[in-house]
């Protein structure tokens, strides 16, 4: 049994409201990050093949024949299988249909939001979610606060501005590593993170992976996401 996942679940049937004009007439993930030429599910698959992911199962809602079109055009670096719920299932329920054709059942897998753009190792995450004996393991982030802050001493002085700065608290980063058993666990309808999550961690079978020093992680939720996402691109090549 592989201690580091081959597959992986993607979830894309998001519709994106917060980002219109742009999922008019496409999926959250299609949309394109500017400056690449390629839609955010493109960026994903390309990573999770880079770190070992030889199948992966995307899991379509709206608009989703936009998205299976473009994935049986492309050139991809791994074996990409579609299921489409044909009713919202909610987020645990999603994540439950679309393991269902993951073609190693009694192995564990990835799982990642459709909407995350991310580099980091997922094989670092597997150890230690391994290490742990966990049953899920998440990827924590800590996102910068998107407006400025102010300090002030004990008397209400202010004492200095700063811009964006990062949050005092870790996020779930969207990324994930579960164990062949956790699949069991998932609804079949509704929302894993107020249901098996809460269960798991009071359990101490759910742990929690930082994102390393200096890993890339942004959240698409905006166009003001794009044009910052595009800005660190360019600051990178740069």
């Amino acid at each position: 049994m592989h201690s580091t996942p081959t597959q992986a679940v993607v979830l894309a049937g998001g519709q994106g409201s917060r980002l219109r004009p742009y999922t008019d007439d496409r999926p959250k993930p299609m949309v394109e990050i500017p400056g690449t030429g390629t839609p955010i599910i493109g960026h994903q698959l390309s990573w999770l093949a880079a770190e070992g992911v030889t199948h992966a199962v995307v899991s379509c809602g709206h608009l989703a024949e936009v998205l299976q079109e473009w994935l049986e055009d492309a050139d991809l670096p791994l074996k990409v299988t579609t299921v489409v719920e044909t009713e919202p299932l909610g987020r645990g329920g999603g994540l439950k249909y679309a393991a269902a054709r993951l073609p190693s059942p009694d192995e564990p897998w990835y799982a990642t939001n459709g909407d995350i753009w991310t580099r980091f190792s997922l094989r670092e995450m597997a150890a230690f979610h391994a290490e742990r004996d966990a049953l899920a393991t998440l990827a924590l982030a800590r996102p910068r606060i998107p407006w400025g802050a102010v300090e002030t001493d004990t008397f209400g002085h202010i004492t200095d501005f700063i811009e964006a700065p990062p949050s005092p608290f870790l996020i779930n980063a969207g990324v994930y590593v579960f164990s062949a058993d956790f699949t069991g666990l998932l609804p079949d309808l509704g929302d894993h993170e107020r249901t098996t999550f809460p269960r798991l961690a009071r359990e101490q079978r759910l742990a929690g992976f930082p994102l390393p020093q200096g890993a890339y992680w942004r959240a698409i939720d905006t166009a003001k996401d794009l044009t910052e996402a595009a800005k660190e691109l360019a600051a990178q090549r740069a």
